[in-house]
């Protein structure tokens, strides 16, 4: 199984810096280090297996904005508890 953390962790680690150079844009993140950024999720997954060689699951695709808005998911419930 893939682990994917190192290239998570680079990318907030650098993500303001990331942001004033790549904004908008989906990064291709492989070995702790921008490998390619673009226009689209799919232009970026089909350029990291296609063109780059890289396996599914050994890379990491994060679009690059400013917050957690682009990695970070709230979940709602309706339910309430009396």
């Amino acid at each position: 199984m893939s682990n994917l953390k190192p290239e998570f962790d680079f990318y907030l680690a650098h993500q303001s810096e990331l942001v004033s150079q790549y904004e908008g844009k989906y990064l291709v993140i492989k070995d702790e280090g921008v490998r390619g950024a673009y226009e689209s999720l799919k232009e970026a997954i089909e350029t990291a297996i296609g063109n780059l060689h890289y396996l599914p699951g050994d890379f990491l695709v994060q679009r690059c904005t400013p917050g957690n808005s682009d990695y970070t998911q709230t979940f709602h419930s309706r339910v309430s508890f009396a």
